[in-house]
């Protein structure tokens, strides 16, 4: 679609997104078919700031050329810790350190899921307990996981500190760690995604944002967020699989970016396959994840007026993959391409 929410001088007229990056899962999407979809991520741009909501496979890059300035970035949003949603939050402050030094005692916020606190389930796929990495500490949450990406680079980033004088990424970004509210029944393993309302996790002069607990197992806490403006609302769902605190969230938004996957395509990936990765694999899926049809039924729920599918599994799929959303849905549809912009306001 065009980006129909800027003027020609560049103004911002209406709240809207830019899908930065469309394509789900740990993939570059290049077997058979090359893909153009980037990792998953989403700029919530408001009146001249954005916010970011995952940072996938390329989202910096794909920062400059939706036209957006770095040093607009008002927060950082992580929906859940699997990699193709994180992979690239490193990235982002190590080569923040040359565009925002302007936030220096004001440092960006990073909001993501804490420590789950206890390993996940075995699969019942497994015949015993693999080897698992860094026992010491399996299951950080956003706050440790930046400190230890920072850690990663300290070679790097003390030769620039020391060196040519830069700041420290501890001066520009803070991670925090997103609390539960007590007394919901939440546990990471026996109850993931209980019925709840949403809770305020951030909140500036432009935007008040929510979080609600999404079902994507075997990871725990997943999250989904809503932004409320002034004008209007956008809920993202993160990954999850169908679940009804996603219709809580999103009552009567202005648009529901959901998740989807082509589950033809993950049973023909493996058909025929007997090995318990494989089976495993298949598994996992289906009980994480939601289908084209399930996300229009979750936005009619909610009664929102728009619904954009995103994070899609396979990132190469034709889109006539994913017309049961639209033929579905009872408001506006939009199925966009990486960079598209959607305008959320009512």
């Amino acid at each position: 679609m065009t980006n129909d929410a800027t003027t020609d001088n560049g103004r911002t007229q209406r709240d809207h997104v830019i899908t930065l990056g469309t394509a789900g899962g740990p993939r570059w999407w290049e077997r058979g078919r090359l893909s153009d979809r980037c990792g998953i991520s989403t700029a919530v741009v408001v009146d001249g700031g954005f916010y970011l909501v995952d940072c996938g496979h390329g989202v910096g890059r794909r920062i400059h050329e939706a036209g957006l300035d770095f040093k607009d970035l008002r927060g950082i949003f992580i929906t859940h810790l699997h990699s193709d949603h994180t992979i690239d939050l490193g990235s982002l402050a190590l080569f923040g350190l040359y565009e925002l030094g302007s936030r220096m005692g004001n440092p960006v916020q990073i909001l993501g899921p804490g420590d789950r606190g206890m390993l996940p389930p075995l699969s019942p796929r497994a015949s015993k307990m693999p080897a698992y990495i860094a026992p010491e500490s399996p299951t950080p949450g956003t706050r440790e996981t930046f400190a230890t990406l920072m850690k990663a680079h300290a070679t790097d980033l003390n030769d620039r500190i020391i060196d040519s004088l830069r700041p420290s990424p501890h001066q520009l970004f803070t991670a925090t760690d997103i609390t539960i509210p007590e007394g919901i029944g939440y546990h990471p393993n026996e109850n993931p995604t209980p019925d709840m309302d949403p809770f305020v996790i951030f909140r500036d002069q432009w935007v008040t944002v929510s979080a609600i607990l999404v079902e994507h197992p075997p990871i725990a806490p997943a999250f989904a967020f809503r932004f409320q403006t002034a004008n209007g609302s956008v809920t993202i769902s993160g990954d999850t699989a169908a679940t009804a605190n996603m219709s809580t969230l999103a009552e009567g938004t202005g648009l529901l970016l959901h998740e989807a996957i082509d589950f033809d395509y993950i049973d023909g990936l493996y058909a025929g396959k007997k090995d318990p990765t494989s089976i495993a694999a298949r598994d996992h899926h289906y009980k994480s994840h939601t289908s084209a049809a399930d996300a229009a039924r979750i936005a009619n729920k909610a009664g929102a007026r728009r619904l954009a599918l995103h994070h899609l599994v396979p990132g190469t799929a034709d889109p006539l993959v994913w017309k049961d959303a639209q033929e579905n849905f009872d408001g506006e549809f939009f199925l966009p391409n990486d960079l598209d912009v959607i305008p959320f306001d009512l």
